[in-house]
């Protein structure tokens, strides 16, 4: 895995330690720790579910809180080995992602016989009444990725739907920053083929 060299704040740093200590703790049989945990990772749970759903608009049921509760319901319930930090936000995307899939289908139920929303891939990943469907479609893109190039499908999930940086991505994939960008643009370049391709 790629080190991760570059400077850091004083208060990221105390973040780091800290979500890592208390994933230790977790790994360490100590459920409790999830209940310590939560503060620490509430504000970066909160950004990352508030530009999930950035294209909300007034009237909307899914709010940023609930997203990050219900995601919160669904990390606590886990049994996953944690490492570390950059580990925990990229499993926090992936829930983030099928909670965000799931209530887009429960969108499409209620709207059926709508027509398809065509966007482009930034736009599909901002989650709103009228791009529910967009995100169902770049969320089928995603998993043809997932096929065609595994790699490429994590950036995708690691920089949109977890809001890592570049950095904390390529430390994930033990990448440097510069293929993270690289992948990402081949990456964003063949979902917008897929999406294009789709009939109206």
């Amino acid at each position: 895995m790629a080190a991760d060299s570059t400077p850091q704040p004083p208060d990221i740093l105390a973040e780091r330690q800290a979500v890592t200590r208390l994933l230790q703790s977790l790994g360490n049989g100590h459920k409790e720790a999830f209940d310590q945990l939560m503060p620490v990772v509430y504000a970066q749970l909160h950004k990352l579910a508030s530009r999930c759903l950035a294209s909300e608009r007034p009237g909307h049921t899914l709010r940023a809180t609930a997203l990050v509760h219900e995601a919160y319901l669904k990390l606590v319930d886990s049994e996953i080995a944690w490492q570390d930090r950059v580990h925990f936000y990229s499993v926090a995307a992936r829930v983030m992602r099928h909670i965000l899939v799931d209530y887009a289908r429960a969108q499409q139920r209620q709207k059926r016989g709508a027509g398809i929303d065509h966007i482009s891939l930034d736009d599909a990943i901002l989650v709103g009444p009228d791009s529910s469907l967009g995100l169902l479609e770049l969320d089928e893109a995603l998993r043809g990725l997932a096929v065609h190039d595994e790699r490429k499908s994590q950036i995708v999930e690691l920089l949109f739907f977890g809001g890592l940086t570049y950095d904390e991505a390529g430390y994930a994939l033990g990448l440097s920053p510069a293929t993270i960008h690289r992948e990402l643009r081949m990456a964003k370049a063949w979902l917008y083929n897929e999406l294009a391709a789709r009939p109206s």
